[in-house]
């Protein structure tokens, strides 16, 4: 297993641009947040993903402690050796398929476990981040999800998806 590195956000001075009062991360964080342990199987981590309309799962160890993060992309074959990623899955789903062909993926999906896919290297923020700097990071990490950390431990989550609720 490698080693988990968190890349913390940097909480700059809160002023917007405009000088007014920057929101902050825990005005926009969705929680609580889904998290599933290394040991889950991705056939588990998938179905909670489903059931919480979640793009993504944290992982986190027996204190709770973030330990990496699963994304929808996560489980691309070509990165993981998964033979499910989610194109091939539509192209499955696009035809006609066999009943033994997906049993055999649903097989491999209960035997592949979390930390065989999961990203360690997970950027985060805390409750106090200024919008604008998850934003940045967003698009300087090309990444959809910052988990919102206290002491290491997960408290909420801010998706690119976020942000439409300013607009609304």
């Amino acid at each position: 297993m490698g080693r988990v590195r968190l890349r913390e956000a940097a909480t700059p001075a809160a002023e917007s641009v405009e000088g007014g009062r920057s929101m902050k991360a825990r005005e926009m964080m969705t929680k609580p947040v889904v998290t599933v342990r290394r040991e889950t199987s991705v056939a588990e981590a998938a179905k909670a993903m489903v059931d919480h309309r979640a793009g993504c799962v944290l992982v986190v160890d027996s204190h709770g402690r973030l330990r990496g993060i699963v994304t929808q992309t996560d489980f691309g074959g070509d990165q993981h050796g998964v033979p499910f990623s989610m194109e091939i899955l539509l192209q499955m789903f696009s035809r006609s398929m066999p009943p033994k062909e997906l049993e055999t993926v649903r097989a491999t999906a209960r035997a592949t476990m979390v930390e065989q896919i999961m990203v360690t290297d997970v950027t985060t923020a805390t409750e106090e981040t200024p919008l604008e700097e998850i934003a940045r990071l967003m698009l300087r990490y090309d990444i959809d999800h910052i988990p919102i950390v206290q002491d290491g431990v997960p408290v909420g989550i801010v998706g690119r998806h976020d942000y439409l609720r300013l607009i609304c």
